[in-house]
């Protein structure tokens, strides 16, 4: 399985839905768990970054660093 690349900032797409409605979560946090913050309710949710890999579909914008 190949590593999925993602960064600080991102907008990505999980497998599953929010309760919320949206699907779209912005990556607020990196290290060896990755925090997560819903773009329609503003909630944030720590995994771990081997669960998060697998729970995420794909990126949906990449953010544009310095």
């Amino acid at each position: 399985m190949e590593e999925k690349e993602f960064a600080l900032n991102d907008i990505v797409e999980m497998k599953k839905q929010h309760p919320c409605g949206t699907n779209r979560w912005k990556i607020i946090r990196l290290g060896m768990d990755i925090r997560i913050k819903c773009e329609g309710c503003a909630h944030s949710v720590l995994i771990p970054r081997r669960d998060f890999s697998r729970k995420m579909k794909k990126i949906l914008v990449k953010h544009e660093g310095e």
